[in-house]
């Protein structure tokens, strides 16, 4: 039992992240998919990443360098891989109007006007934002610390919920996320939700759960919209929720410490 929760965990790893893992890991379908579990928890490891090095210049007293080469990291150490999905849902539905056209724009490497605005606007808005809350606790390291932590790990937990809510859109098998798509259980959704809800605890207030609320608020309305245009949602639709629930969770912590 135990085993193969350290095969999935690290099926995890591989997949969402280009942390190197044991040749023994593949890319099963069987494990791809119990693998969302531990999608919040790969949030653990790169907010560990990113932390490590906003620490080092928050202690050389250059937060603002901190802040950015943090943002490097996380996009380094996961191969841009939800930044890619943001993009494309950009393009994808800026770009197209039918279900069809909208799923082709998607799957298309290439970056679109769309994309490029709005993965500039997003990381421009992130940075600004992070750098806001370096400045708002700028005398306790373990809230800043807490902010990053829980921005990774709930904007994945977040993303995931689709998959136990929604259907996947695409009816093609060549998806690199199809294994993954396949609707988890109560129990795995409960995992995933301990692995993203916890972080919350660094702050010791009890107030800071209320940011859960705002977060399933975008992530009603996203799926709404994806559902109307597409029926469902797809890989770069997870991507795209988790890099818009991380920067939600930045704005309503902001928000939250200043009127309360």
């Amino acid at each position: 039992m135990l085993k193969e929760q350290i095969r999935i965990f690290f099926t995890a790893v591989m997949f969402y992240s280009r942390i190197p893992c044991p040749k023994w890991v593949d890319h099963s379908e069987e494990y791809l998919n119990k693998a969302t579990r531990y999608f919040p928890l790969v949030g653990w490891i790169v907010a560990s990443f990113s932390s490590l090095v906003f620490t080092a210049f928050w202690y050389l007293d250059e937060p603002i360098i901190g802040v950015l080469l943090s943002m490097v990291a996380s996009i380094w150490i996961t191969g841009a891989f939800h930044e890619d999905g943001f993009a494309d849902v950009c393009d994808g539905f800026g770009g197209g109007w039918t279900k069809e056209k909208i799923l082709t724009i998607m799957k298309d490497s290439q970056v679109g006007a769309y994309g490029a605005i709005g993965i500039g606007l997003m990381l421009t808005f992130k940075l600004v934002l992070l750098v806001r809350i370096a400045n708002l606790f700028e005398e306790n390291l373990i809230f800043i610390l807490a902010a990053i932590f829980s921005g990774h790990s709930l904007s994945r937990f977040v993303a995931a919920t689709f998959i136990y809510t929604h259907e996947y859109s695409r009816d093609d098998a060549t998806s690199k996320v199809k294994p993954v798509s396949k609707q988890i259980s109560l129990s795995e959704l409960a995992i995933a939700a301990l692995f993203g809800i916890a972080p919350l605890l660094l702050f010791q207030n009890a107030w800071v759960f209320t940011l859960v609320l705002p977060l399933v608020l975008v992530k009603w309305r996203l799926g709404k919209y994806f559902q109307k245009w597409i029926n469902g949602y797809t890989g770069d639709c997870l991507g795209a929720t988790q890099q818009l629930i991380e920067v939600i969770f930045y704005l309503s912590l902001i928000l939250l410490w200043k009127f309360f």
